[in-house]
Parts: C-alpha cells; structure tokens; sequence
C-alpha cells in the first residue's frame, strides 16, 4: 500500500462524535510514550500529522484521519497516564471502551506496546481487555531500534509466553521503529489485507 494522502478530519471526545463514515477504521492505541505519534508519522509519511509530544497523556480525543479517500486511521487516547489523575483515566478508558463498542466499521485494533521492556501488567490487562470486545486485533512492539536483536527476540518470546497462559491462539505480531522505518511496509500491508477481508473476519495468529 502506497500513501498518497492524509488528512486530519476531526477529534471527537466520544463515540457519538465520530465521522458519519462508512470507510473501514484502524484504530493505534498504547501506553503513552510508546511512541504512537512517531509511527502514525511513519506510516503515512507525513512530519506532523499526528502531534508528538514530550509529555505524556497528550492525545485526549479520538484523532480521526482519512488516508487516500478509502479508509480512517484513528488516534486513540493512551492509557495508563491522563494528566488530571485516576478521574481522568477513567475518562480514557470509557472514550475508547465505547467507541471500540460502538463502531461497526472499526476493522483492527492496533496496541503498541514499547519492544525495551519485558511484559507489563499494564500491558497484558489491556490487551485482555480488547480480546473482551470481540475486535480484531495486533500487537505491535516499537522503538525496536533501541535494542539489539537478541534482546528483541527474548522479549518478544517472554510476551508470547505470558498470553499464551490464558490464550490458546496468539494475536498477530508486527515489529517496528519509526526512527528506522523498519516495519512501516508490514503495517501497512496488514492494514491493506484487512481491508480486503470482510468486517469482523478474525485477523489470523502468529507473528506477522
């Protein structure tokens, strides 16, 4: 898949605020300072379309983004930090809880998770959370550049591992850098399969 175009639509505070679209939707949601702005940036080749930030909790909207004129890219808030305290976050969980809910156009859900450290609870309980919405979705592990390939592997091993306890099929896998570009073609050739499948198909398993 070749970007040809993006372009920022609107930032909804909820679900009911969300474009009044039929195209299918690919939503990035992580902990925050996981570098999601970074990949968004990447993937769609463009400097500043989503606003990086040196402080965390800073995407507080659903980012709604149209790419080519065929389908949304959405940036979701990050849990695990909202400035304002526990309140807050709990704003953010329900913002994404009803709009993963709510969306019927919503194809994958894609949860970044930071490659340098070994499985977070933080981590692991989302991602318990979206198998609950019945949702597609991937793993995608960031910053990979930030570490050699053995230490890469080990951790990636170690998260497989830990979701394999409650988890008989594994979620798909992709790995990236937004420093390096490494990954920017898998995504988005991932993203271009799903939209050939119909809604609501599972995503497969294995490490994309």
């Amino acid at each position: 898949m070749k970007i040809k175009s993006a372009e920022y639509q609107v930032s909804a505070p909820d679900a009911a605020s969300c474009p009044a679209w039929g195209v299918p939707e690919f939503a990035f949601v992580g902990r925050s300072n996981v570098g999601k702005s970074s990949l968004i940036n990447l993937l769609t080749h463009r400097k500043d379309l989503a606003k990086v930030s040196a402080t965390p909790g800073k995407t507080r909207l659903l980012n709604f983004f149209l790419i080519n004129g065929e389908w949304g890219l959405v940036d979701m808030p990050g849990y695990g930090f909202a400035v304002g305290g526990k309140d807050g976050r709990i704003d953010f969980s329900q913002v994404i809880a009803h709009y993963a809910a709510e969306r019927a156009n919503l194809r994958c859900i894609f949860v970044l998770i930071d490659s340098r450290h070994p499985p977070q609870q933080i981590d692991l309980e989302f991602i318990r959370w979206v198998e609950g919405t019945g949702v597609p979705f991937a793993l995608v592990f960031t910053k990979t550049d930030k570490l050699g390939p053995t230490r890469l592997k080990a951790n990636l091993e170690d998260y497989k591992k830990t979701i394999a306890t409650w988890r008989s099929e594994l979620p798909d896998i992709l790995a990236c850098s937004a420093h390096d570009g490494t990954g920017k073609h898998e995504i988005l050739g991932y993203i271009s399969a799903r939209m050939a499948r119909p809604a609501g198909a599972p995503a497969g398993s294995g490490e994309g």
